[in-house]
Protein backbone atom coordinates (compact mmCIF):
# COMPACT_ATOMS: atom_id res chain seq x y z
CA UNK A 1 0.00 0.00 0.00
CA UNK A 2 3.09 2.17 0.27
CA UNK A 3 5.93 3.08 -1.84
CA UNK A 4 8.16 3.95 1.72
CA UNK A 5 7.74 3.62 5.25
CA UNK A 6 9.16 6.95 7.13
CA UNK A 7 8.83 8.06 10.50
CA UNK A 8 7.57 6.48 14.07
CA UNK A 9 8.14 3.46 15.91
CA UNK A 10 5.79 2.00 18.88
CA UNK A 11 6.60 5.07 21.18
CA UNK A 12 4.92 7.23 18.95
CA UNK A 13 1.62 8.75 18.77
CA UNK A 14 0.22 9.34 15.70
CA UNK A 15 -2.09 12.41 15.17
CA UNK A 16 -3.73 13.10 11.95
CA UNK A 17 -5.67 16.68 12.09
CA UNK A 18 -3.41 19.88 13.06
CA UNK A 19 -6.64 21.61 14.37
CA UNK A 20 -6.98 23.45 17.53
CA UNK A 21 -8.09 19.29 19.29
CA UNK A 22 -5.09 17.46 17.96
CA UNK A 23 -2.58 20.35 18.51
CA UNK A 24 -3.90 20.77 22.15
CA UNK A 25 -3.26 16.52 22.66
CA UNK A 26 0.18 16.99 20.98
CA UNK A 27 0.75 20.00 23.52
CA UNK A 28 -0.23 17.32 26.26
CA UNK A 29 2.26 14.81 25.22
CA UNK A 30 4.95 16.96 24.76
CA UNK A 31 4.57 18.13 27.85
CA UNK A 32 4.34 14.72 29.37
CA UNK A 33 7.68 13.57 27.37
CA UNK A 34 4.82 11.55 25.20
CA UNK A 35 6.61 11.18 21.62
CA UNK A 36 4.04 12.36 18.95
CA UNK A 37 4.11 13.51 15.43
CA UNK A 38 1.18 15.75 13.90
CA UNK A 39 -0.13 14.91 10.10
CA UNK A 40 -1.77 17.56 8.18
CA UNK A 41 -3.36 17.51 4.84
CA UNK A 42 -3.13 20.76 4.25
CA UNK A 43 0.36 22.19 2.35
CA UNK A 44 0.65 24.55 5.19
CA UNK A 45 -0.48 26.07 8.75
CA UNK A 46 -1.94 29.43 7.20
CA UNK A 47 -3.01 27.08 3.27
CA UNK A 48 -6.35 27.59 4.07
CA UNK A 49 -7.87 31.30 4.39
CA UNK A 50 -10.84 30.45 6.48
CA UNK A 51 -11.07 31.48 9.76
CA UNK A 52 -13.31 32.20 12.16
CA UNK A 53 -13.48 32.65 16.40
CA UNK A 54 -14.63 30.48 18.83
CA UNK A 55 -15.63 30.76 22.64
CA UNK A 56 -13.32 29.41 25.55
CA UNK A 57 -14.57 28.77 29.15
CA UNK A 58 -14.99 25.92 31.06
CA UNK A 59 -12.98 23.95 28.91
CA UNK A 60 -10.15 27.09 30.03
CA UNK A 61 -8.46 24.34 32.64
CA UNK A 62 -7.77 21.82 30.56
CA UNK A 63 -6.34 23.72 28.00
CA UNK A 64 -3.97 25.27 30.65
CA UNK A 65 -3.23 21.61 32.02
CA UNK A 66 -1.78 20.53 28.45
CA UNK A 67 -0.15 23.80 27.64
CA UNK A 68 3.11 25.13 29.14
CA UNK A 69 3.44 27.57 31.39
CA UNK A 70 4.85 29.84 28.43
CA UNK A 71 2.21 29.08 26.39
CA UNK A 72 -0.84 29.54 28.80
CA UNK A 73 1.11 33.13 29.79
CA UNK A 74 0.52 34.01 25.18
CA UNK A 75 -3.66 32.97 25.87
CA UNK A 76 -4.07 37.32 26.15
CA UNK A 77 -2.49 36.94 22.33
CA UNK A 78 -5.06 34.98 20.96
CA UNK A 79 -8.00 36.51 21.92
CA UNK A 80 -10.14 38.63 19.28
CA UNK A 81 -9.07 41.47 20.67
CA UNK A 82 -5.78 41.05 22.48
CA UNK A 83 -5.94 44.60 24.09
CA UNK A 84 -8.96 43.37 26.50
CA UNK A 85 -8.40 40.74 28.91
CA UNK A 86 -11.22 38.26 29.94
CA UNK A 87 -13.89 39.63 32.06
CA UNK A 88 -15.02 37.20 35.23
CA UNK A 89 -18.14 37.15 33.59
CA UNK A 90 -19.43 38.84 30.53
CA UNK A 91 -22.69 38.87 28.89
CA UNK A 92 -23.93 37.52 25.89
CA UNK A 93 -27.27 39.24 24.97
CA UNK A 94 -29.92 38.10 22.97
CA UNK A 95 -31.73 40.88 20.92
CA UNK A 96 -34.97 40.87 18.73
CA UNK A 97 -33.26 40.81 15.92
CA UNK A 98 -36.04 42.53 14.22
CA UNK A 99 -36.25 45.48 16.62
CA UNK A 100 -33.29 45.62 18.38
CA UNK A 101 -34.76 44.62 22.07
CA UNK A 102 -32.82 42.86 24.14
CA UNK A 103 -34.67 39.88 25.13
CA UNK A 104 -31.90 38.09 27.59
CA UNK A 105 -28.62 37.22 27.97
CA UNK A 106 -26.26 34.02 28.71
CA UNK A 107 -23.46 34.76 31.86
CA UNK A 108 -20.44 33.31 30.95
CA UNK A 109 -17.44 33.12 33.59
CA UNK A 110 -14.02 33.81 32.19
CA UNK A 111 -15.04 33.64 28.87
CA UNK A 112 -12.30 33.98 26.00
CA UNK A 113 -12.80 34.41 22.68
CA UNK A 114 -10.39 33.16 20.31
CA UNK A 115 -9.25 33.79 17.09
CA UNK A 116 -8.57 30.03 15.70
CA UNK A 117 -5.74 30.81 13.13
CA UNK A 118 -4.29 32.66 16.03
CA UNK A 119 -4.88 29.73 18.46
CA UNK A 120 -3.38 27.07 16.16
CA UNK A 121 -0.29 28.98 15.73
CA UNK A 122 0.05 29.05 19.36
CA UNK A 123 -0.37 25.14 19.84
CA UNK A 124 1.66 24.64 17.18
CA UNK A 125 4.73 25.90 18.78
CA UNK A 126 7.42 23.47 19.31
CA UNK A 127 6.00 20.67 17.91
CA UNK A 128 6.63 18.01 14.93
CA UNK A 129 4.04 18.76 12.00
CA UNK A 130 3.90 17.12 9.00
CA UNK A 131 2.35 18.99 6.19
CA UNK A 132 1.09 17.95 2.66
CA UNK A 133 0.32 14.61 4.88
CA UNK A 134 -3.21 13.39 3.80
CA UNK A 135 -4.79 10.17 5.68
CA UNK A 136 -6.00 6.98 3.40
CA UNK A 137 -5.46 4.55 5.51
CA UNK A 138 -4.32 2.23 8.55
CA UNK A 139 -3.44 -1.03 9.19
CA UNK A 140 -3.65 -3.21 12.46
CA UNK A 141 -1.82 -6.49 11.82
CA UNK A 142 0.69 -6.15 14.04
CA UNK A 143 -1.91 -7.61 16.80
CA UNK A 144 -1.74 -5.62 19.77
CA UNK A 145 1.11 -3.80 19.10
CA UNK A 146 1.74 -1.10 16.92
CA UNK A 147 -0.51 0.79 13.76
CA UNK A 148 1.03 2.03 10.85
CA UNK A 149 -1.00 4.60 9.28
CA UNK A 150 -0.80 4.85 4.72
CA UNK A 151 -0.89 8.74 3.49
CA UNK A 152 -1.94 9.33 -0.29
CA UNK A 153 1.37 10.78 -1.20
CA UNK A 154 2.51 6.66 -0.94
CA UNK A 155 4.53 7.16 2.79
CA UNK A 156 3.48 5.88 5.53
CA UNK A 157 4.38 5.85 9.92
CA UNK A 158 4.24 2.91 12.55
CA UNK A 159 3.25 4.28 15.55
CA UNK A 160 1.62 2.91 19.11
CA UNK A 161 -1.68 4.56 18.95
CA UNK A 162 -3.51 6.24 16.01
CA UNK A 163 -5.46 9.39 16.94
CA UNK A 164 -8.21 11.32 14.46
CA UNK A 165 -8.37 14.74 15.20
CA UNK A 166 -8.69 15.72 11.56
CA UNK A 167 -12.64 17.25 12.15
CA UNK A 168 -16.28 16.80 11.24
CA UNK A 169 -15.78 14.91 7.68
CA UNK A 170 -12.74 13.09 9.40
CA UNK A 171 -10.92 10.25 7.24
CA UNK A 172 -10.05 8.43 10.63
CA UNK A 173 -13.50 7.78 11.48
CA UNK A 174 -14.15 6.53 8.11
CA UNK A 175 -11.50 3.85 8.19
CA UNK A 176 -12.56 2.62 11.99
CA UNK A 177 -16.38 2.87 11.50
CA UNK A 178 -16.47 2.73 7.89
CA UNK A 179 -20.58 1.82 7.22
CA UNK A 180 -21.40 4.59 9.52
CA UNK A 181 -19.15 7.59 9.36
CA UNK A 182 -21.22 9.80 7.40
CA UNK A 183 -22.71 13.02 9.75
CA UNK A 184 -26.17 13.50 9.49
CA UNK A 185 -27.71 16.27 7.64
CA UNK A 186 -29.94 18.82 9.39
CA UNK A 187 -32.50 21.22 7.92
CA UNK A 188 -30.76 23.90 8.76
CA UNK A 189 -28.35 26.55 6.65
CA UNK A 190 -26.25 29.34 7.43
CA UNK A 191 -24.07 31.89 5.65
CA UNK A 192 -20.98 33.67 7.28
CA UNK A 193 -19.33 37.16 6.41
CA UNK A 194 -16.01 38.33 7.70
CA UNK A 195 -15.72 42.45 6.70
CA UNK A 196 -14.21 45.56 7.43
CA UNK A 197 -15.52 48.82 7.00
CA UNK A 198 -14.62 52.52 7.43
CA UNK A 199 -13.41 54.22 10.51
CA UNK A 200 -17.21 55.58 11.65
CA UNK A 201 -19.17 52.76 10.15
CA UNK A 202 -16.50 50.11 12.59
CA UNK A 203 -17.05 52.49 15.35
CA UNK A 204 -21.45 52.47 14.92
CA UNK A 205 -21.39 48.68 14.89
CA UNK A 206 -18.90 47.51 17.80
CA UNK A 207 -21.05 50.10 19.95
CA UNK A 208 -23.04 47.39 20.38
CA UNK A 209 -21.06 45.01 21.87
CA UNK A 210 -17.33 45.34 22.00
CA UNK A 211 -17.27 41.32 21.30
CA UNK A 212 -19.95 39.60 20.51
CA UNK A 213 -23.93 39.68 20.03
CA UNK A 214 -26.36 37.07 18.97
CA UNK A 215 -30.24 37.84 17.59
CA UNK A 216 -33.13 36.16 17.51
CA UNK A 217 -35.43 36.47 14.65
CA UNK A 218 -39.27 35.94 14.95
CA UNK A 219 -39.24 34.76 11.09
CA UNK A 220 -37.34 31.96 12.78
CA UNK A 221 -33.89 33.17 11.80
CA UNK A 222 -30.90 33.01 14.22
CA UNK A 223 -28.18 35.42 14.14
CA UNK A 224 -24.86 36.43 15.38
CA UNK A 225 -22.23 39.69 15.25
CA UNK A 226 -18.72 40.33 16.59
CA UNK A 227 -15.10 40.86 16.10
CA UNK A 228 -13.05 38.55 14.34
CA UNK A 229 -10.07 40.84 15.26
CA UNK A 230 -8.98 44.28 16.42
CA UNK A 231 -5.30 43.89 17.02
CA UNK A 232 -5.16 47.58 16.10
CA UNK A 233 -7.31 49.22 18.27
CA UNK A 234 -6.59 53.06 17.62
CA UNK A 235 -7.20 52.07 13.54
CA UNK A 236 -10.91 50.72 13.91
CA UNK A 237 -10.60 50.81 9.54
CA UNK A 238 -8.03 47.28 9.92
CA UNK A 239 -10.73 45.53 12.25
CA UNK A 240 -12.58 42.78 11.08
CA UNK A 241 -16.09 41.67 11.88
CA UNK A 242 -17.47 38.60 11.94
CA UNK A 243 -21.48 37.37 11.46
CA UNK A 244 -23.93 35.03 10.13
CA UNK A 245 -27.63 34.23 9.62
CA UNK A 246 -29.01 30.67 10.09
CA UNK A 247 -32.37 29.43 9.09
CA UNK A 248 -34.55 26.42 8.73
CA UNK A 249 -33.34 24.78 5.46
CA UNK A 250 -34.80 21.67 3.94
CA UNK A 251 -32.68 19.35 2.46
CA UNK A 252 -34.23 19.33 -0.79
CA UNK A 253 -33.68 23.25 -0.85
CA UNK A 254 -30.22 22.81 0.34
CA UNK A 255 -29.31 20.66 -2.64
CA UNK A 256 -31.29 22.82 -4.95
CA UNK A 257 -29.03 25.68 -4.30
CA UNK A 258 -26.09 23.72 -3.94
CA UNK A 259 -24.37 25.60 -6.62
CA UNK A 260 -25.21 28.89 -5.85
CA UNK A 261 -22.60 31.39 -6.18
CA UNK A 262 -20.84 33.81 -3.31
CA UNK A 263 -22.75 36.94 -4.69
CA UNK A 264 -26.28 34.65 -4.23
CA UNK A 265 -25.59 33.73 -0.87
CA UNK A 266 -24.91 37.19 -0.05
CA UNK A 267 -27.61 39.23 -1.80
CA UNK A 268 -30.14 36.18 0.29
CA UNK A 269 -28.53 37.69 3.59
CA UNK A 270 -29.19 41.26 2.35
CA UNK A 271 -32.56 40.39 1.50
CA UNK A 272 -32.97 38.71 5.10
CA UNK A 273 -31.25 41.74 7.05
CA UNK A 274 -34.02 44.24 5.39
CA UNK A 275 -36.12 43.00 8.02
CA UNK A 276 -33.38 43.16 10.85
CA UNK A 277 -32.24 45.88 13.19
CA UNK A 278 -28.43 47.20 13.44
CA UNK A 279 -25.94 46.05 13.31
CA UNK A 280 -26.54 43.54 11.15
CA UNK A 281 -28.79 45.43 8.91
CA UNK A 282 -26.36 48.13 8.55
CA UNK A 283 -23.13 46.07 8.33
CA UNK A 284 -24.84 43.51 5.41
CA UNK A 285 -25.81 47.12 3.89
CA UNK A 286 -22.29 48.35 3.51
CA UNK A 287 -21.02 44.49 2.22
CA UNK A 288 -19.97 45.26 -1.16
CA UNK A 289 -22.04 42.83 -3.80
CA UNK A 290 -18.81 40.81 -4.82
CA UNK A 291 -17.54 40.40 -1.10
CA UNK A 292 -17.13 36.74 -0.59
CA UNK A 293 -18.84 34.99 1.95
CA UNK A 294 -19.13 31.17 3.60
CA UNK A 295 -21.92 29.04 3.41
CA UNK A 296 -22.37 25.97 5.71
CA UNK A 297 -25.25 22.72 5.74
CA UNK A 298 -25.63 22.22 9.54
CA UNK A 299 -24.76 18.32 10.74
CA UNK A 300 -23.97 16.51 13.85
CA UNK A 301 -22.61 13.21 14.67
CA UNK A 302 -23.81 11.23 17.86
CA UNK A 303 -20.74 8.68 19.27
CA UNK A 304 -23.65 7.49 21.60
CA UNK A 305 -26.04 6.96 18.69
CA UNK A 306 -26.91 3.38 17.47
CA UNK A 307 -24.07 1.92 14.98
CA UNK A 308 -21.86 4.63 15.99
CA UNK A 309 -19.77 2.89 18.08
CA UNK A 310 -16.18 2.47 16.63
CA UNK A 311 -13.42 -0.43 17.07
CA UNK A 312 -10.31 0.98 18.79
CA UNK A 313 -8.21 -2.25 17.96
CA UNK A 314 -7.42 -3.03 21.38
CA UNK A 315 -6.63 0.33 22.35
CA UNK A 316 -4.17 1.48 18.75
CA UNK A 317 -6.99 4.13 17.52
CA UNK A 318 -9.17 6.70 18.64
CA UNK A 319 -11.17 10.00 17.76
CA UNK A 320 -11.73 13.24 19.37
CA UNK A 321 -12.51 16.88 18.82
CA UNK A 322 -15.37 17.13 16.12
CA UNK A 323 -14.04 13.68 14.42
CA UNK A 324 -15.59 12.41 17.65
CA UNK A 325 -18.89 14.45 18.66
CA UNK A 326 -19.91 16.75 15.15
CA UNK A 327 -22.23 19.39 16.73
CA UNK A 328 -24.21 22.33 16.06
CA UNK A 329 -22.55 25.07 17.00
CA UNK A 330 -25.04 27.60 18.50
CA UNK A 331 -24.71 26.94 22.15
CA UNK A 332 -20.59 27.19 21.43
CA UNK A 333 -19.45 23.99 23.09
CA UNK A 334 -17.26 22.60 20.47
CA UNK A 335 -13.98 24.01 21.37
CA UNK A 336 -14.73 23.23 25.39
CA UNK A 337 -15.22 19.64 24.74
CA UNK A 338 -12.60 19.50 22.11
CA UNK A 339 -9.71 20.66 24.56
CA UNK A 340 -11.33 18.49 27.40
CA UNK A 341 -10.75 15.16 25.02
CA UNK A 342 -7.30 16.10 24.35
CA UNK A 343 -6.65 16.52 28.34
CA UNK A 344 -8.55 13.72 29.20
CA UNK A 345 -6.33 11.48 25.97
CA UNK A 346 -3.32 13.14 27.69
CA UNK A 347 -3.86 11.31 30.95
CA UNK A 348 -4.90 8.00 29.54
CA UNK A 349 -1.61 7.96 27.12
CA UNK A 350 0.53 9.10 30.18
CA UNK A 351 -0.52 5.78 31.75
CA UNK A 352 0.85 3.07 29.14
CA UNK A 353 2.88 5.78 26.82
CA UNK A 354 5.86 7.78 29.10
CA UNK A 355 9.19 5.16 29.67
CA UNK A 356 7.49 3.16 27.14
CA UNK A 357 10.45 1.05 25.92
CA UNK A 358 11.43 1.00 22.24
CA UNK A 359 11.60 -2.70 21.72
CA UNK A 360 7.74 -4.13 21.56
CA UNK A 361 8.20 -7.38 22.88
CA UNK A 362 9.42 -5.49 26.30
CA UNK A 363 6.18 -3.55 26.10
CA UNK A 364 3.71 -6.49 25.85
CA UNK A 365 5.39 -8.56 28.56
CA UNK A 366 5.65 -5.82 30.58
CA UNK A 367 1.71 -5.64 30.55
CA UNK A 368 1.65 -2.22 29.03
CA UNK A 369 -0.85 -3.85 26.01
CA UNK A 370 -3.43 -4.93 28.45
CA UNK A 371 -3.46 -1.33 30.04
CA UNK A 372 -3.33 0.76 26.78
CA UNK A 373 -6.76 -1.16 26.19
CA UNK A 374 -7.93 -0.52 29.55
CA UNK A 375 -7.02 2.68 29.54
CA UNK A 376 -8.44 3.55 25.93
CA UNK A 377 -11.48 2.21 26.58
CA UNK A 378 -12.34 4.03 29.92
CA UNK A 379 -11.38 7.43 27.92
CA UNK A 380 -13.72 6.61 25.40
CA UNK A 381 -16.48 5.40 27.57
CA UNK A 382 -16.21 9.25 29.40
CA UNK A 383 -15.72 11.04 26.38
CA UNK A 384 -18.52 9.29 24.67
CA UNK A 385 -21.22 10.02 26.93
CA UNK A 386 -20.36 13.34 27.07
CA UNK A 387 -19.93 14.03 23.80
CA UNK A 388 -22.63 12.41 22.81
CA UNK A 389 -24.85 14.09 25.59
CA UNK A 390 -23.83 17.42 23.81
CA UNK A 391 -24.58 16.34 20.89
CA UNK A 392 -27.65 15.99 21.27
CA UNK A 393 -28.29 19.35 23.24
CA UNK A 394 -26.56 21.41 20.87
CA UNK A 395 -29.09 19.78 17.94
CA UNK A 396 -31.97 20.61 19.87
CA UNK A 397 -30.62 23.92 21.42
CA UNK A 398 -30.25 24.99 17.51
CA UNK A 399 -33.51 23.88 16.44
CA UNK A 400 -35.34 25.94 19.46
CA UNK A 401 -33.43 29.23 17.99
CA UNK A 402 -34.77 28.47 14.62
CA UNK A 403 -38.69 28.59 16.23
CA UNK A 404 -39.59 31.42 18.04
CA UNK A 405 -42.03 30.45 20.47
CA UNK A 406 -39.75 28.17 21.63
CA UNK A 407 -36.98 30.31 21.90
CA UNK A 408 -39.31 32.48 24.34
CA UNK A 409 -40.07 29.60 26.34
CA UNK A 410 -36.14 28.48 26.65
CA UNK A 411 -34.07 29.08 29.73
CA UNK A 412 -31.17 30.32 27.38
CA UNK A 413 -32.66 33.77 27.67
CA UNK A 414 -31.81 33.38 31.26
CA UNK A 415 -29.23 30.84 32.09
CA UNK A 416 -25.42 31.53 32.18
CA UNK A 417 -22.96 29.05 30.67
CA UNK A 418 -20.86 29.02 33.76
CA UNK A 419 -17.56 27.15 33.98
CA UNK A 420 -17.53 23.92 35.38
CA UNK A 421 -15.36 21.48 35.63
CA UNK A 422 -16.04 18.25 33.21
Amino acid sequence: MTDHQDVGDNATVLIIGSGSTGLALAQGLLKAGVKCIVFEKDASQTAKSRDWNMGLHWGAAPLEAVLSAEGWSKLQTVQVDPNVPAKPNDTLHFLNSQTGEVMGGATVDLFYRLRRSKLRALLAEGLDVRYGKRFKDADFSDYEQTVTAYFEDGSSAVGRMLVGADGSRSSVRRALIPDNFENQRLSYAATFVQASFTREQAQFLRQFHPLYLAGIHPVGQFSFFGIQDASDETRPETWIFFFYISWPSSLEEQDATEDWSDAQRLQQLKDFAKDYADPWKSALEWVPQDHPVWYLRLSDWDPGAEGHQWDNQRGRATLVGDAAHTMTYQRGQGLNHSITDAAKLTDALKLFMVNTSNDVSAGAESGDVHLQEESINAFEVEMIARGGAEVRMSTTNTKMLHDWESALRSPVMTKGMHREKK
